[in-house]
């Protein structure tokens, strides 16, 4: 099974789940019925959203610290410009 597969997978099971509930077909006490299953969707996006934004900081946050893929870029613009020199282009100096 692909992951997307698995994820249509799992939102269909979370979906008919809340339907379930949300219709009453699965009983639950009134106070939840009425105050906490209304506003899950909502609960659930901006969880999703304050993930997300948690992962896009973690990400800045932690960028320089990969130097091996800041020798491996480097490596490829040096081998790029040598290519190109080769073929008559200037690239400037390095």
């Amino acid at each position: 099974m692909t992951r997307a597969q698995q994820t249509v997978s799992i939102a269909l099971l979370l979906s008919s789940l809340y339907l379930a509930v949300f219709f009453q077909i699965v009983a639950l006490p009134e106070k939840i019925q009425t105050e906490i299953v209304p506003v899950l969707p909502f609960w659930a996006l901006v969880s999703f959203g304050a993930y997300l934004l948690f992962k896009l900081g973690w990400g800045v946050f932690t960028f320089n610290d990969v130097p091996e893929a800041h020798k491996e870029i480097l490596a490829e613009i040096q081998q790029a410009r040598k290519e190109l020199r080769a073929k008559g282009v200037d690239v400037g100096e390095d």
